[in-house]
């Protein structure tokens, strides 16, 4: 009866005396009582699968956050059901099998984004070593704002004691980077998701800032449906079942590279310099959809 007690009552707590004697005791506590009745395995696996995701992209800082949870989840939890669920959650994880991002991505200099993250949080002025395109490498004090995770990865920062215009930093040009003790005010007026939204990708441009309209065959359309191309897009049906996306922004580079993918199934009806860039491209022999 003990034993059903403790398989019953997930919130209850078990200690020997030093004669021996076992006492049982139901804990009240309404936040523990919640977490002991035991996290799903599908929860943890999750926890676990977005741990060896962070890993395998180098993000130190999320790292040691989620492990951090993880382990405080399971040490809350009474000793049978951490183990149960802990077992669950490798089966989960087995079934799932490896779980990766595929593809090729650009190298960073090692613990990169865990000092950014750490100057995001101060705030704090960042001091890297930095090479621009063609311009030879140099210090840069940067005043962090937030980070652009597309194609490529940009820091949104502004120069300290500069104009206090926000640029972008390719996080593949940092060769290093020092946290300083010196903080800043933070604009106010400013918002990563609104200034994100400016462009396709992670590369903004200004004069390239402005509706875009992509037309997808009727055959594409149905794939098409289920993207998010952005934020602000409208979608409308046509009567020939094919499928317009509206929407503004800029980077008709990254849009370009995207649009190659989809081969002759899409055209670009605006604007023309987008148009121009992409039409010679279309092919129509491409086995499959993205």
């Amino acid at each position: 009866m003990t034993k059903a007690l403790e398989e019953m009552f997930p919130n209850c707590t078990t200690r020997i005396d030093d004669d021996r004697r076992k006492f049982w005791k139901l804990r009240t506590d309404h936040a523990r009582l919640m977490l002991a009745q035991g996290i799903r395995d599908s929860e943890l696996a999750a926890l676990e699968l977005a741990i060896r995701r962070a890993e395998r992209e180098g993000a130190v800082t999320e790292v040691r956050a989620l492990s951090g949870l993880r382990d405080r989840l399971l040490a809350a939890m009474p000793g049978p059901h951490a183990r149960r669920a802990e077992a669950d959650a490798e089966a989960v994880l087995e079934a799932h099998g490896f779980a990766s991002r595929p593809g090729p991505q650009v190298r960073t200099i090692p613990d990169l984004l865990g000092v950014i993250a750490e100057a995001l949080k101060g705030p704090h002025v960042l001091e890297v070593t930095y090479a621009g395109g063609r311009d030879p490498e140099r210090e840069r004090r940067l005043e962090p704002h937030g980070l652009l995770l597309g194609t490529r990865r940009y820091l949104v920062a502004r120069e300290a004691g500069g104009d206090g215009r926000m640029q972008h930093y390719r996080l593949d040009r940092i060769t290093r980077a020092r946290l300083e003790a010196t903080s800043f005010a933070r604009d106010p007026t400013f918002d990563l998701a609104r200034h994100a939204a400016r462009a396709f990708g992670s590369f903004h441009a200004d004069n390239e800032y402005g509706e875009v309209i992509w037309r997808f065959s009727p055959e594409a359309a149905p794939i098409a449906r289920d993207f998010l191309f952005h934020p602000s897009q409208e979608l409308s049906e046509d009567a020939d079942g094919s499928l317009t996306v509206r929407f503004t922004a800029s980077g008709h580079l990254e849009m370009a590279w995207h649009l190659y993918m989809w081969g002759n199934a899409v055209e670009v009806l605006a604007p023309t310099a987008l148009r121009d860039l992409v039409t010679p491209y279309r092919r129509p022999d491409f086995p499959a959809l993205p």
